[in-house]
């Protein structure tokens, strides 16, 4: 972001690296980056299977989403959290024996797990662009659902049927996103100044660039 310099260990070489880590959460060792490496790949693979989920349960007209929790199903609650709790210890044992072995995850002993020979730098940039689309798109769906009460298509049809008075600043929320977007908008243009006003040659990495 402006004003900040990349840190070290941000060197490009990981697929999807901008030298973004303004809390410095991977500084430390190459064990703890890659751990949160593999994180964000988790975190977006999971992002995107709910995205698609979401969105086509939306476009079937099925109950919606937040209200999945209050369905009735074959078996009880307790029944689905324990076969839950257990086939997950499963995978997550096997995923982290593979994270400590080889660096990435895979499923269960197939590290990396890539029945369909996919696997490319190209494909590893996309897969990473694409599951921090779906995290922010499922961070999205989340608002939406908070503040309108509709799912994502519902909110669409309404924005396009009339995009004046259906978006974020005639929301319930308008007054805080507007000041959000003031302050992101601003906070850039402060930082250069400051930047220009007192230049350095060398600056070193901090999460707040001043």
């Amino acid at each position: 972001y402006p004003g900040a310099k990349a840190p070290a260990y941000l060197d490009g070489s990981m697929a999807g690296d901008r030298g973004f880590d303004p809390l410095r959460l991977g500084e430390g060792s190459a064990d703890k980056l890659n751990w949160y490496k593999e994180g964000e790949l988790t975190n977006g693979r999971w992002a995107m299977m709910a995205v698609v989920g979401i969105l086509f349960t939306d476009a079937l007209g099925l109950p919606k989403f937040w209200l999945a929790g209050a369905e009735n199903y074959a078996l009880s609650f307790s029944t689905l959290a324990i076969i839950e709790a257990v086939v997950f210890a499963v995978f997550e044992y096997k995923r982290y024996q593979n994270i400590k072995k080889t660096g990435t995850g895979g499923l269960l002993g197939m590290t990396p797990f890539d029945p369909m020979g996919m696997n490319s730098d190209e494909m590893a940039i996309k897969e990473v662009k694409n599951g921090r689309l779906a995290m922010l798109a499922f961070l999205g769906f989340c608002s939406q659902a908070a503040v309108q009460g509709k799912g994502p298509i519902d909110c669409l049809k309404a924005h396009i049927a009339d995009p004046g008075h259906n978006n974020i600043f005639t929301s319930k929320v308008g007054g805080e996103a507007t000041l959000a977007v003031i302050a992101l908008s601003v906070l850039p243009i402060v930082i250069e100044a400051k930047n220009s006003l007192n230049p350095v040659e060398e600056e070193e990495f901090k999460p707040i660039p001043w």
